[in-house]
């Protein structure tokens, strides 16, 4: 009989918390171990101790053995010894007889949920570097340009100005930016992207910045928006209207809700009738620890909904409600659903 009281139900968060760190622990140390040293019988005791125990470290063995898991980490390109060792942890050895004790290390199983999902730290390292101003994931800032203009930058999001000898050039390096822009005919507010180009003399619109492409949409005035690598392709927005610049081509113009693409100025993210695959990698740019999706959902589950900004994970809980999808927590902050 072990001396240790098992945890009542319906303990609070601190003791769910406790519970999964321990569960961590103990998934990483007897991967870790050899037979002299594996504790199996302090691991028998643990488990004892409470049936939630063995229900969180079942939790820990299901997501990291399921095809989902195994397949997102196998599919990452070896570009680095970090991915190629994250790859090498989940393949099984030849001539190895089956045993839960894999060579496995907690720093490991991190990295494989980091890099499962593009977290790379040399790229941030640089973007500080050539930024005039960064927002964290999560962080909205407000911010007075020299000219008078006003800017808002989005979650995780990166600009570069220029405004020496009159000129009004800003470089969006990165996530999410508003301008106000202050009326000046003489000296046009340029707004550069990885794709898109946007030039006006004083109107209120936005330039999202996706990796593979550019968003601009216009609230107020008129602006002109043109491919960098063809000035030849260019677009003329009128309020209420939104155009995307790709690698080779501008986008049809197109109808925009201002209000619900803007919502997050107000720090609120609206979705009308999305699919759950797009709301999740929305609402994944304003969490900084990663979200694991290891089953598979519905293709017609489709979400209408207002959520704060603020509380990313209520939303991810109710929507993983919704969808009929597990939560698990684990330590960092890293959510699985399956």
């Amino acid at each position: 009989m072990d001396d240790a009281s098992p945890i009542p139900e319906g303990t609070d968060k601190i003791a769910s918390d406790r519970i999964a760190d321990e569960a961590l622990d103990w998934f990483t140390r007897l991967r870790n171990a050899t037979p002299e040293d594996a504790g199996e019988a302090e691991f028998a005791a643990w488990l004892r101790q409470n049936p939630r125990h063995a229900e969180a470290f079942d939790d820990l063995e299901a997501i990291w053995g399921s095809p989902a898991f195994l397949g997102a980490v196998r599919s990452l390109p070896v570009a680095t010894p970090a991915a190629a060792s994250a790859r090498r942890a989940v393949e099984p050895r030849p001539h190895a007889r089956p045993s839960r004790k894999l060579p496995v290390r907690l720093g490991a199983i991190a990295a494989m949920l980091l890099l499962a999902i593009g977290v790379w730290q040399a790229p941030a390292l640089i973007l500080r570097w050539q930024a005039d101003y960064v927002t964290a994931v999560g962080d909205r800032a407000t911010i007075a340009l020299p000219d008078g203009s006003s800017m808002i930058l989005n979650t995780a999001s990166a600009v570069a100005l220029d405004f020496e000898n009159g000129r009004r050039n800003v470089r969006l390096l990165q996530g999410e930016a508003f301008f106000d822009v202050r009326h000046d005919p003489a000296h046009p507010f340029r707004v550069a992207g990885r794709f898109g180009a946007v030039e006006v003399k004083g109107t209120a619109f936005s330039v999202r910045e996706d990796g593979t492409r550019d968003t601009v949409i216009l609230e107020r005035g008129r602006v002109e928006v043109r491919l960098v690598v063809d000035e030849a392709a260019q677009a003329t927005l009128e309020p209420g209207q939104q155009v995307v610049a790709s690698a080779n081509a501008l986008s049809a113009v197109e109808p925009a809700d201002p209000v619900t693409a803007l919502a997050w100025r107000q720090g609120r993210i609206v979705f009308d009738d999305q699919p759950f695959e797009t709301v999740l990698a929305e609402l994944r740019r304003y969490r900084s620890a990663p979200v694991v999706v290891t089953t598979g959902l519905a293709e017609d589950f489709r979400v209408s909904g207002n959520y704060r900004t603020t509380d990313i994970d209520g939303a991810l809980r109710s929507l993983a409600a919704a969808a009929g999808v597990d939560v698990t927590t684990l330590p960092g902050g890293i959510l699985i659903l399956r």
